[in-house]
């Protein structure tokens, strides 16, 4: 009685070979060589802090700081009315650095979060302050707060020198942009907050958002220096 058969099928035998090269390709490439991380202290806009970069080729690396100016205080006069004005200022940062020429020059993107604040305030018994075109004598418990907040969360967008792979002791420029628009917000006290000098508080509102209310970025000139490890 006859016995069948199975079919042999075909080895792929050019599979197989591809395969055996790509891995002894694979095998004969050197390894990539480990990217040094950079800690770096900077000094500028918008303030001091430090920071961590690490490349992860010569075309792209990551990096996160933060800065701050901390707070202050001090008198400043907007649109005729002085001020008693304090300022909060700090942010936090994600950046991807893209360098074109595989150099020192970088394009960076990323995003910021944020905490600027500024709030001014006008009081003081007996004080005459112009809002809108009039007069008030200001009493005990009249006033003008006036606040200005940047939004919590931007882009950022720049370009610079520097945080690229290399080691030692490094030297870096920032120069660029979180973009987002200020928002101002007036609150009148006592005589201020009267339906009877609303027209008043308007205007002056008006003229401060043509002034401190029209900031739509803020800007980042800053040096640091670092040190690879």
């Amino acid at each position: 009685m006859p016995v069948a058969r199975r079919a042999l099928r075909p080895r792929p035998v050019a599979a197989s070979v591809s395969c055996m090269l790509c891995a002894a390709v694979l095998a004969s490439l050197p390894a990539a060589p480990a990217r040094a991380g950079e800690l770096y202290f900077q000094a500028g806009l918008p303030g001091v802090g430090i920071g961590y970069a690490h490349p992860l080729n010569s075309w792209v690396g990551v990096r996160g700081d933060f800065v701050t100016l901390g707070s202050r205080s001090e008198t400043t006069t907007e649109e005729g009315i002085a001020y008693d004005a304090r300022l909060k200022a700090s942010r936090g940062a994600l950046f991807a650095d893209l360098y074109p020429f595989a150099g020192g020059f970088r394009f960076t993107l990323g995003a910021t979060s944020n905490r600027y604040k500024i709030n001014l305030d006008a009081s003081g018994a007996g004080t005459t302050i112009n809002v809108g075109g009039t007069d008030y004598v200001l009493g005990p418990g009249d006033g003008l707060a006036v606040e200005v907040k940047y939004p919590s969360t931007t882009p950022y967008v720049g370009l610079g020198w520097g945080h690229h792979a290399s080691s030692g002791l490094r030297f870096s420029l920032d120069l660029g942009a979180s973009i987002g628009k200020a928002r101002l917000t007036v609150t009148p006290r006592g005589q201020l907050a009267q339906p009877a000098a609303q027209a008043d508080v308007d205007r002056e509102t008006a003229e401060l958002r043509d002034g401190v209310g029209k900031v739509k970025a803020l800007p980042q000139i800053s040096f640091a220096i670092g040190y690879s490890f």
